[in-house]
């Protein structure tokens, strides 16, 4: 059985490097993102950061890398998980609906010129969907993550960085990928 296991996991790790290879055109949008946080970052603003299930740790495991450390000891950078309040989500949706859970706290705690990263694997997520809306209201810049074709949230951001999978697992792997390198790259370039 051991044999069958270790032959399952070497076909997946293929597979996610495959992935990976071919996601090589997401370079460029995840440089813009770049470019959007550090403008962001540098002008004194912050990265508002949602997304659902194993998308919402992603955008946690983020937030915390940027206000904590990823690589090198410095300064904290202000990042905000919008899906680690389990008071405001639930109030939110018990109140409202939940389309609005990271809509509402875009409106409360975004400024303009702010960037709001939307991690959605299936590209359809509703309260992503309407947290770029409550940004784009706010004059914030929108960055999405996807997976899929993008769907409505790869059109509506401003910088959209698609991972064409349909396989939700896979699409998290390659973004964690992207998310470090983000992180990596504002790290080297505010605190060279």
């Amino acid at each position: 059985m051991a044999g069958a296991h270790a032959e399952f996991v070497a076909q997946l790790l293929a597979e996610t490097a495959r992935l990976h290879e071919a996601s090589m055109p997401t370079a460029g949008p995840a440089a813009a993102a770049v470019d959007a946080m550090l403008k962001a970052l540098r002008g004194g603003g912050r990265i508002l950061a949602c997304g659902n299930g194993g998308s919402a740790t992603d955008a946690q495991h983020f937030a915390g890398e940027l206000v904590g450390r990823f690589e090198r000891e410095r300064k904290a950078m202000a990042a905000i998980a919008l899906t680690a309040d389990t008071s405001i989500l639930t109030a939110l949706a018990n109140d409202y609906d939940y389309r609005l859970v990271f809509a509402r706290q875009v409106e409360a705690l975004g400024r303009p010129g702010d960037v709001v990263l939307g991690i959605s694997t299936s590209g359809g997520s509703a309260n992503v969907l309407a947290a770029f809306e409550s940004a784009k209201a706010g004059g914030m810049t929108t960055v999405a993550m996807t997976g899929r074709d993008g769907g409505a949230v790869g059109r509506a951001a401003d910088i959209h960085i698609n991972v064409a999978t349909p396989s939700t697992a896979r699409a998290q792997e390659v973004h964690r990928t992207l998310l470090h390198a983000i992180c990596a790259l504002i790290e080297r370039e505010l605190y060279a």
